[in-house]
């Protein structure tokens, strides 16, 4: 039972979140401090992920991701009332049912507890929404499951995600063009700016391609670009309706750092690999981590190479184990700490790391390539 439930914590910390903000002054601090130091201490002390489990019950496990939509709907729209003017009735109703006064624990934060409700909320925009819906956007198959995704990468702004990461992304991976690979010693900031440009150029291309093969219009209901940017605008009109400008602006402001976030998590996936183009992607392509806690929290996205490998897999289904994957130092949630407050010595560490891959993994153009 524990192997399905363990699925289940990112769920189970979006409403610890809601909790945490409902309980008043200082207590979101305490929430961002607390969750990020059991992330760090977590994936160094616990025993790392190196097995498949077999599961018997998939739909438990399918369950684990949709029920990160409605508490990511919920704990959005708190938000939203914490920092624009929730509507009467909301407060009301949150004092009947539960005795909280929600005006007076509003105006009990401090800027350090609305700083930490803004980037903890961000953090679970990723875990809650991009992680699972990039998931669930793989299944192509599936319309309940594309559905779901869909909607969760609206919270992002980031609908371009479902195409351009899917058709465009994992067929050129570690190429010069491809916009999600991040080359040797670049700037992360940088990266991310060019990365999300370069990634909605690609989407447009790949979507209008699509919709030229099936004798569409590009501006029409078909094109899955307008309806993403769709989705996402209902949600800001929603936030807008609920919080008035300032609580939509921190709706924005929320998808617009969970955007970077994904990019850097982007940059961490591959940066500094490269493959010769017309060779398939193979298990060195990727930076895996074998981290517990950062791999039940991004849905074994951590398994990256044998997500390269075969995109029909499972998160569940993925394997962690494979001799030419290399592996990063710490778990992909402290890399991306890491990467984004201290670039400099995360270029050392991984310069380290590159120069290993380079003697023991690359091929011969792979190994020239920066030297060219």
């Amino acid at each position: 039972m524990l192997k399905y439930l363990k699925y289940y914590i990112p769920a189970l910390t979006g409403i610890l979140f809601i909790i945490f903000i409902l309980m008043g002054q200082n207590y979101p601090t305490y929430f961002f401090i607390a969750w990020s130091l059991f992330l760090f201490i977590g994936d160094y002390v616990l025993p790392k992920d190196r097995e498949v489990q077999n599961f018997s019950y998939p739909s438990v496990l399918n369950c684990s991701i949709y029920v990160n939509l409605p508490i990511l709907f919920c704990l959005i729209f708190l938000v939203v009332s914490v920092f624009g003017t929730s509507p009467i009735w909301y407060a009301e109703g949150l004092y009947s049912l539960f005795e909280i006064d929600f005006i007076q624990t509003v105006a009990s934060f401090t800027i350090l507890d609305q700083i930490s409700i803004i980037f903890q909320t961000t953090l679970l925009i990723g875990i809650l929404g991009t992680v699972p819906g990039h998931e669930l956007t793989h299944r192509k198959q599936n319309k309940f499951d594309m559905f779901v995704g869909n909607w969760m990468l609206a919270f992002s702004w980031d609908c371009t995600f479902a195409i351009e990461h899917v058709y465009g992304h994992h067929r050129d991976v570690c190429l010069e063009e491809d916009p999600a690979s991040a080359k040797r010693g670049e700037n992360i900031y940088l990266f991310v700016i060019r990365a999300s440009i370069l990634e909605q150029i690609s989407g447009w291309k790949l979507e209008s391609e699509r919709l030229k093969r099936r004798n569409h219009r590009l501006f029409s209901i078909h094109n899955r670009m307008l309806i993403g940017f769709s989705r996402s605008l209902l949600l800001t009109i929603l936030a807008f309706a609920f919080g008035g400008i300032i609580g939509m602006a921190a709706f924005l402001l929320c998808a617009f750092i969970a955007k970077l976030f994904l990019e850097a998590i982007n940059y961490i996936e591959h940066y500094g690999l490269v493959r010769e183009r017309g060779k398939p992607v193979e298990m060195r392509h990727s930076w895996n981590s074998n981290h517990l806690l950062s791999s039940i929290y991004l849905c074994n996205v951590t398994r990256h190479s044998d997500h390269h490998r075969s995109t029909k897999l499972d998160f569940w289904e993925l394997n962690p184990m494979h001799e030419d994957a290399p592996l990063l130092p710490y778990g992909y949630l402290s890399m991306l700490y890491l990467v984004l407050l201290t670039p400099f010595l995360y270029k050392k560490i991984m310069g380290e790391k590159l120069v290993h891959w380079d003697q023991n993994s690359a091929t011969e153009y792979e190994r020239n390539f920066y030297a060219m």
